[in-house]
């Protein structure tokens, strides 16, 4: 846990994978702690699938859009959105953690476009990044007996890294206030992620096979 630090997050990806909702729970969280926090969405077609932002700064500062290249850390719980992301808004040596789990977007359903492979990803999120932590969320969501918590496997992932200036208790009371059912299971999710986050368990994939799944 970092006191007194301004820290500036972006959590990417699509509509329908809880973006707004773990950036509420950080926000509240962040409220708890007594800082002051900023929290705010902006939205493509998401409840097409589109990609959406959400923009977290905690500290002193005022406006409420993390502004480019200065995140501390991109929270994508898609690939390709995490990559887009983090050339756009994170700092050089900021932390990316991503989740490896795919979603297709219509161009590539349709066979107009095509997903690069995850390998490429990676390498371009190494060019910019100081730590990339990939993991498959849904899957460790899942063996919580949760499969919809991705999002807060990621908080977990995010909270166990350090870098937010408030223990991983404060968040536990922002999700257990902020979801109001399956609440035990979404714990579960969290604390598998911040095991997962901890710097003794990083998780910096070398090679593609290690991110299959």
């Amino acid at each position: 846990m970092v006191a007194g630090k301004t820290v500036e997050l972006v959590i990417s990806g699509i509509g329908g994978q809880g973006n707004v909702k773990a950036a509420q729970i950080l926000g509240t969280a962040a409220v708890r702690a007594g800082l002051r926090v900023r929290v705010s969405d902006t939205f493509g077609i998401s409840q097409r699938g589109g990609p959406v932002l959400s923009h977290v700064r905690i500290g002193a500062v005022y406006g409420s859009m993390v502004v480019a290249h200065s995140a501390d850390a991109v929270v994508g719980l898609e690939p390709m959105e995490a990559l887009r992301a983090a050339s756009q808004f994170l700092k050089p040596g900021g932390i990316v953690i991503m989740s490896t789990r795919t979603v297709y977007p219509v161009e590539v359903n349709t066979g107009k476009a095509e997903y690069p492979p995850l390998s490429a990803i990676l390498d371009a999120l190494r060019i910019a990044a100081g730590r990339v932590i990939t993991l498959d969320a849904t899957e460790v969501a899942l063996s919580s007996g949760i499969p919809m918590a991705a999002n807060v496997v990621m908080l977990g992932v995010l909270a166990g890294t350090g870098l937010l200036p408030f223990g991983p208790e404060y968040v536990e009371q922002s999700i257990r206030e902020l979801i109001p059912r399956s609440v035990e299971e979404n714990i579960r999710a969290f604390r598998a992620g911040l095991a997962i986050g901890a710097p003794s368990k990083r998780d910096d994939f070398s090679s593609p096979e290690k991110m299959a799944g």
